[in-house]
């Protein structure tokens, strides 16, 4: 197969192609499509760059082995968004003792209004200034934040979060509507309580 040939594949292909041959330069194309987008969000989930780019290199060492888990029920940029977070959010988890600042919030790719969308609470979403935002996205678990990232910066419908994250629709439902309550929560308590956001 000539380069360009290979460069013409969908992500699908580049992928059923690779199971198949374990071709490391295969694997390289599809690295050169998805790296930057990898490491913005590990860049959200690390303390600085090295460890952004270190995180990055894991994610595509991982992805490389569970290629083959791929069923093609999504697609591969969404099944790679969730796998990255996965990732990211297990490093969070498990490196819990340390204080990580997340920058993944950034006021031109997170859609504010749309996070106020059917949350009963007197908090108006719109008025939230992001730098406020990305405080209180710092007070709820990695999990929460995740799924409000995958829905709200990434802008996968439901129905893809489900085949993403491997659970039913009613679960991803279940799981945004706790993860906005619990944003609206601790963005109230924070408020309240007088301190500076």
């Amino acid at each position: 197969m000539t380069k360009d040939a290979i460069h013409n594949l969908t992500d699908e292909a580049l992928v059923e192609a690779i199971v198949k041959t374990n071709d490391t330069m295969l694997f390289e194309v599809l690295y050169d499509r998805y790296a930057s987008m990898v490491y913005n969000k590990c860049y959200g989930f690390a303390n600085g760059v090295d460890e952004a780019k270190d995180l990055t290199q894991d994610v595509f060492l991982r992805v490389f082995v569970k290629l083959a888990s791929f069923k093609g029920k999504s697609k591969f940029s969404t099944w790679l968004y969730a796998f990255t977070y996965n990732h990211c959010v297990n490093y969070v988890t498990r490196n819990t003792a340390k204080k990580f600042e997340k920058k993944s919030v950034s006021s031109e790719n997170f859609d504010i209004e749309n996070i106020g969308e059917d949350i009963d609470s007197t908090v108006e979403f719109e008025s939230m200034r992001v730098e406020q935002l990305k405080k209180v996205m710092e007070l709820i678990s990695p999990d929460e934040k995740m799924i409000l990232l995958l829905k709200y910066q990434d802008n996968l419908s439901i129905k893809e979060l489900a085949e993403a994250l491997d659970i039913g629709e009613s679960a991803v439902k279940m799981r945004l509507k706790r993860a906005k309550e619990k944003l609206v929560q601790k963005y109230t308590n924070y408020t309240k309580d007088g301190e500076s956001i």
